[in-house]
């Protein structure tokens, strides 16, 4: 699996560094390239996340930690709590309402652009949620393919009996209904495959 490809000087996503004329709508501010060349003024900051970092790793039982893990397991507990609840739709339905106002702003630019390729970078390429989730993800044109990150902590809780799910359940139920969810918010449409055999998912907009 190829780690998060850096951004091609002449993509879409390269495009919302560069000064934008009157007349393109402007992509919101935290979109483009402009970080300031470094970390100056949050060298604190940076040594806590190599703090937890190097803690996090130096975990290896009953399993390898991932700096992932605190995540991948919130999301389960909250999966687990839906399926014994019988909630499991309305809880994706409660994740596309809260993620309304975001969807919806893209939409507009996906409307005033034509560039559908802007939903699957709203949604893959600079949201915290997935790529602090998913550690490593493929950037293509119109598709991101990625590993399903749950697999080890699902085996984990399953064995020490917190959890019933199947990392297919997540998949299905969770996972798929939820980015179609945000794809039809945004105008758009995502074809979200199966879970693979080594747990790849695909993501393409039609």
């Amino acid at each position: 699996m190829a780690k998060v490809q850096p951004i091609d000087s002449n993509s879409s996503a390269a495009e919302a560094a560069k000064p934008a004329p009157a007349d393109r709508p402007k992509r919101p501010a935290h979109w483009r390239a402009e970080h300031g060349g470094g970390f100056e003024g949050r060298e604190a900051l940076l040594g806590q996340a190599m703090n937890m970092v190097i803690k996090t790793l130096n975990q290896t039982l009953p399993y390898q930690h991932h700096v992932n893990d605190a995540l991948i397991k919130a999301h389960l507990g909250a999966i687990q709590f839906a399926k014994n609840n019988g909630l499991l739709e309305a809880y994706v339905e409660h994740d596309r309402k809260m993620m309304e106002p975001v969807n919806f702003r893209m939409r507009k630019l996906i409307e005033e652009t034509g560039n559908k390729e802007l939903a699957l970078e709203a949604v893959f390429d600079i949201t915290e949620c997935h790529y602090q989730l998913v550690l490593d993800t493929k950037i293509e044109p119109g598709k991101r393919t990625w590993i399903s990150p749950f697999k080890g902590n699902l085996e984990a809780c399953v064995r020490i009996g917190q959890m019933d799910l199947t990392e297919a359940e997540v998949h299905n139920l969770w996972n798929r209904p939820r980015l179609e969810a945000y794809a039809r918010d945004m105008g758009v449409e995502f074809r979200v495959s199966d879970l693979g055999a080594d747990g790849t998912v695909t993501c393409e907009v039609l």
